[in-house]
């Protein structure tokens, strides 16, 4: 088997392996916390489905980038949260609840948003699209949904044995992530790089910065739900992304490659935020704890 085989099947692993260890630290309720909040529940839905794909037609719009670039905007606004946010969002100072309730409910949702998404905006730009919702299932199922209920369930069967496995399982999965995503990216930086030039990288961050704060507006007055809303509409399944493109352009390059930039580009533009919402919720902590002096 060679690496370019090999690389594939260890994403896949470790990124399912990530989702099990989060399924075997839910609480109960967590995967469910969305349809107990359903105001938090639109909200979630506006940012993500329905403001960042508009954004990102907009940006095709208004930008004389390479056509490439703005489909490849347009599939990560349409793709649903990447199963490995939730880590970043608790490091943050996100509510963990509903980074997993946004997790799940947005990889089920995404099975027919997706598909009904790039078939309205193929209409818009007079080219038909279509993507087998099976296509969307299939992925969802192995990275997101599969994962997480598996992990959930022996979280309930056996707490302590899902409590000890949870660790070692993430560092396992986290690892395995790195050692696909640096060939991948260093098989395909050539043609990465011939995709920056022509307000590229700018178009790219102001998109992720319009992400970021529109969840953060609509992610509530709780400093730690903006947080996981504004991460989660910035930041997208770069594997659905990938998988769209071989299915809108079977074989453009270009088009894997600018998912991949773009992908790079919002995860560097997130750094920022990242580092503030830990700052603040540092200050909130701080001020929580009573003096003792």
């Amino acid at each position: 088997m060679t690496l370019a085989q090999l690389v594939p099947i260890a994403l896949q692993v470790s990124v399912a392996l990530v989702v099990f260890a989060v399924g075997l630290r839910t609480r109960h309720g967590d995967l469910s916390y969305l349809l107990h909040n359903p105001s938090m529940l639109l909200r979630s839905l506006l940012a993500m489905n329905v403001v960042m794909p508009v954004l990102a037609v907009a940006t095709a719009l208004l930008f004389h980038l390479r056509p490439e670039v703005e489909v490849a905007l347009i599939l990560l606004a349409v793709a649903p949260v990447p199963p490995i946010l939730p880590g970043k969002q608790q490091k943050a100072g996100g509510n963990v609840s509903y980074a997993i309730g946004l997790l799940t409910l947005a990889a089920v949702v995404a099975i027919l948003t997706v598909p009904a998404s790039i078939a309205i905006i193929g209409r818009f730009f007079e080219r038909e699209i279509h993507v087998p919702v099976a296509v969307v299932a299939k992925i969802m199922l192995i990275t997101v949904l599969g994962p997480m209920i598996l992990g959930a369930l022996l979280q309930r069967v056996a707490p302590t044995l899902a409590e000890r496995l949870a660790k070692p399982l993430s560092i396992i999965g986290t690892v395995l992530l790195v050692l696909g995503i640096v060939p991948m990216f260093a098989a395909a930086w050539p043609a990465i790089t011939r995709q920056v030039g022509e307000f590229t990288l700018i178009a790219i961050a102001l998109f992720a910065l319009a992400g970021l704060v529109v969840g953060h507006l609509l992610g509530g007055p709780a400093p730690e739900d903006r947080t996981v809303l504004a991460l989660s509409t910035a930041t997208r399944h770069p594997g659905i992304a990938l998988a769209l493109s071989g299915i809108v352009a079977p074989g453009n390059a270009g088009l894997a490659a600018s998912v991949l930039l773009a992908t790079l580009v919002v995860a560097v533009i997130t750094v920022p935020y990242v580092k503030w919402r830990k700052r603040g919720q540092a200050a909130l902590a701080a001020t929580a704890v009573p003096d003792r002096a």
